[in-house]
């Protein structure tokens, strides 16, 4: 990253996911800023990371080199009302569902936007984000995007900024999915006699170990079911049920969901 002070507009769980990666990637505390209206949240900020927060935008914010927009998508236009006189000169990335970036750089006054999808596995180092950059955006800014990324898991670039609603309902929505399915898998546990310890370090295992095995392996996710799937077993009649509840179209029915709502969010922006 340049040299230049960054700044963010929110300093919520995915700004701290940034701050924490930027320092521990070598970034100084004094060159970040933050601004964060709740007083419990900037002292969790002081607290954690040693980084300036402040309530309410000031002039000081017209030295970043680069914003970061982290607040939630309701509240862009009151924070961009307060902060878009001094944002100009910088580097607009933003981490809001929806907002699109033409509403972002009509707000700052930059035409150097780029968007990002994070998600919330990105607080462990594990997370992936899609982003895109619209054409202002030279290669030099889009490999410091890169760069402030890289601590907290993968990132993946699309061609065109409607793709980032797909993004949003696949990866940014996704971990809520999976944590659903544990949920269920944990009730069921604890139905079946198992302690719900034990329910719980059985259903997480299962995920974190079918989720490697799944990155590791060169065949597709039905292939592996299959693996596992022998007729008139266990795992036949697991999936018979789910098949016969209709809980893939369940599914992919949520992801349409969450992708319509991620193109409301960024309506008329």
């Amino acid at each position: 990253m340049t040299s230049l002070p960054i700044a963010f507009i929110g300093g919520g769980n995915m700004a701290s996911a940034l701050i924490g990666g930027l320092l521990n990637s070598g970034r100084p505390p004094r060159s970040l800023l933050v601004v964060e209206p709740s007083e419990v949240q900037r002292d969790k900020l002081a607290q954690a990371f040693g980084v300036a927060a402040v309530p309410v935008a000031t002039a000081a914010l017209s030295q970043a080199g680069t914003v970061i927009w982290a607040v939630k998508p309701q509240s862009f236009d009151e924070a961009a009302t307060a902060c878009g006189s001094w944002l100009a000169g910088a580097l607009q990335l933003s981490v809001m569902a929806g907002i699109r970036s033409d509403a972002i750089a009509r707000a700052s006054g930059s035409p150097q936007v780029v968007r990002a999808m994070p998600n919330t596995p990105a607080l462990i180092g594990r997370g992936i984000a899609g982003l895109y950059a619209r054409p202002e955006v030279d290669a030099a800014a889009r490999a410091q995007v890169e760069q402030l990324f890289a601590p907290t898991g993968e990132s993946l670039w699309v061609e065109y900024e409607d793709q980032l609603d797909a993004v949003t309902a696949i990866s940014g929505s996704g971990p809520a999915y999976v944590f659903y399915f544990l949920e269920a898998m944990m009730q069921a546990a604890t139905e079946l006699g198992l302690s719900a310890e034990q329910g719980r370090r059985l259903a997480q295992g299962t995920f974190a170990g079918a989720a490697a095995l799944a990155q590791a392996s060169p065949l597709q996710p039905a292939e592996l079911r299959a693996q596992v799937t022998s007729k008139g077993g266990t795992t036949h009649a697991a999936i018979t049920s789910l098949d016969d509840s209709g809980v893939k179209a369940a599914v992919v029915r949520a992801v349409h969901a969450a992708h319509t709502r991620a193109q409301e969010l960024g309506r008329g922006r």
